[in-house]
């Protein structure tokens, strides 16, 4: 893309990434911000743009926005800690840094593109070209198990349970400080953030319930480590759900302090137990993944544990 933009006269006054989303229909406000912190936008004379620059009648503006690379989800030899797989479904145990599906950003090198090296035809289409047998997701820095259905029976019946609540998922998680409560419910609905659409609120204007479970398993000096059941499946919702009630996770620079702490980048969160009907045989399936290493490794950097 490469436009001129003029400012009118009566379209002064407003923050300059208002005025080009406005102007620029297919591009939102964040990926204007983020056109200008890249240079991608700059006054007709080459100038940089100031993010809270207030536009004047007179000012002229340079699009050079590269246009969109179409992404596709091809097949890549990466290794998986395939869990439990069968004709029906695969299990895996997914490393924190990895991405689970390709995305603007993330090309390759993510989950979707390992499972179609390893499943080769055999992934269910319900979830589009770009998410094949993906039935729910984890965040980039969350590890764990990650279930993916092979046919679009079985992905359909595993939707089904994430809709009633029977398919079970509990997590792991370090939050900061010391939460008194031994168990607890957050029950908070969650949208998109009114002024941030790459997060998620308690706040927003339009959201949808979100409940999860808690229990403490140990207290530290600062921090507790927590067990957290999901009954909703929300975007960063024990992410949010934590942070709300003043115990962001550690390490979750997004909704939590920010800065790293304790040699993390990523949030603490391990998704360590999964439970579902197999959506063939009718039998009921719990599994397990063990903590990894960076979170047995943040555990040893607490002190001594007050067991609950």
């Amino acid at each position: 893309m490469n436009n001129e933009i003029l400012v009118a006269p009566e379209e002064g006054g407003q923050r300059v990434d208002a005025f080009l989303s406005a102007r620029l229909p297919d591009q939102s406000r964040n990926a204007v911000q983020r056109a200008i912190a890249a240079g991608e936008i700059t006054f007709a004379d080459g100038r940089a743009i100031k993010k809270n620059h207030i536009t004047s009648s007179g000012d002229r503006f340079v699009c050079n926005i590269p246009e969109p690379v179409e992404i596709e989800a091809l097949p890549q030899d990466i290794p998986l800690d395939v869990v439990y797989e069968d004709d029906a479904l695969i299990v895996i145990n997914k490393p924190r840094g990895m991405v689970v599906h390709p995305a603007l950003g993330h090309p390759d090198g993510t989950v979707v593109n390992a499972l179609l090296h390893h499943c080769r035809d055999s992934l269910s289409g319900v979830g589009g070209a770009l998410r094949p047998g993906i039935v729910h997701r984890l965040d980039k820095d969350t590890s764990g198990l990650l279930i993916a259905a092979k046919s679009d029976a079985a992905h359909q019946a595993l939707s089904d349970q994430l809709r009633d609540r029977s398919l079970t998922r509990i997590y792991e998680a370090v939050a900061i400080g010391r939460i008194g409560q031994d168990t607890g419910t957050i029950d908070l609905p969650i949208g998109r953030h009114p002024a941030d659409r790459k997060r998620m609120s308690v706040h927003a204007k339009v959201s949808r319930d979100a409940v999860t479970h808690y229990t403490v398993l140990a207290r530290y000096n600062g921090y507790t480590h927590l067990r957290c059941q999901l009954e909703t499946g929300r975007t960063h919702q024990i992410r949010v759900h934590l942070a709300s009630i003043g115990h962001p996770v550690l390490g979750d620079l997004s909704y939590g302090r920010k800065k790293a702490e304790k040699g993390l980048s990523g949030q603490c969160l391990h998704a360590k137990h999964l439970g579902f009907t197999h959506p063939n045989t009718g039998e009921r399936i719990e599994l397990e993944a063990e903590l990894p290493g960076y979170f047995t490794d943040v555990l040893g950097k607490l002190g001594a544990a007050e067991l609950v």
